[in-house]
């Protein structure tokens, strides 16, 4: 039955929801369970799941259509994103991102040459080794970031860079070990920082 020339239904639409889901699940564990748990950065999660179902729904229409080009087109503008221009996106966040795009594109261009056990194999094998780097290779001792508004101006000169460290010690109660200064309004007399701090044993 077809509308206007396209289909109503087709057996594919089952197949959508199946593979929508298993994306949707894992896609949960990653950004949930993983990278919120060891980050406690809430800036990131609503781009993270847009990100992988905008992808995955992308690239299931771009399979159905069977078009090398558009596919070639699609995957560009979609990695060309990861680019973004108003914000300095860190390293780990920007590899969760790719994660997140991976992922959706493996679940949505999987063809009847890979089972739904070698789906779930990749799946869980991606997991399995977020979990494992984040909880045993970098649970001791290891670096964290944080972007924080800072308002003694003074105290982000070259020369008084110790007592700037001194001070956001005293007043977030974190093992500071790095800052830096990536933007200051002078009008407001305000400046944003990173501060990178250890946490762990």
């Amino acid at each position: 039955m077809e509308f206007l020339e396209i289909p109503l239904f087709d057996d594919d639409f089952f197949k959508m929801l199946v593979r929508f889901a298993l994306n949707f699940a894992f896609i949960s564990i990653i950004i949930r369970q993983l990278y919120y748990r060891y980050t406690q950065r809430t800036e990131y999660v609503f781009t993270y799941y847009m990100v992988s179902i905008i992808v995955f729904f992308l690239c299931f229409t771009l399979k159905k259509l069977e078009l090398d080009l558009g596919m070639a087109l699609g995957l560009f503008a979609i990695f060309g994103i990861i680019r973004y221009r108003t914000l300095t996106v860190d390293i780990k966040e920007m590899t969760y991102l790719f994660v997140v795009i991976g992922v959706s594109v493996i679940n949505a261009l999987a063809n009847k040459k890979m089972s739904y056990a070698e789906i779930l194999t990749v799946n869980v094998a991606v997991v399995g080794a977020i979990y494992v780097i984040e909880r045993y290779v970098l649970s001791k001792a290891h670096l964290e970031q944080r972007n924080i508004t800072y308002g003694t101006l003074e105290n982000i000169k070259p020369e008084n860079y110790d007592i700037l460290i001194d001070d956001l010690k005293s007043k977030t109660g974190l093992d500071i070990t790095k800052v830096s200064v990536t933007k200051v309004d002078y009008a407001n007399q305000i400046s944003t920082l990173i501060i990178y701090f250890k946490v762990g044993g």
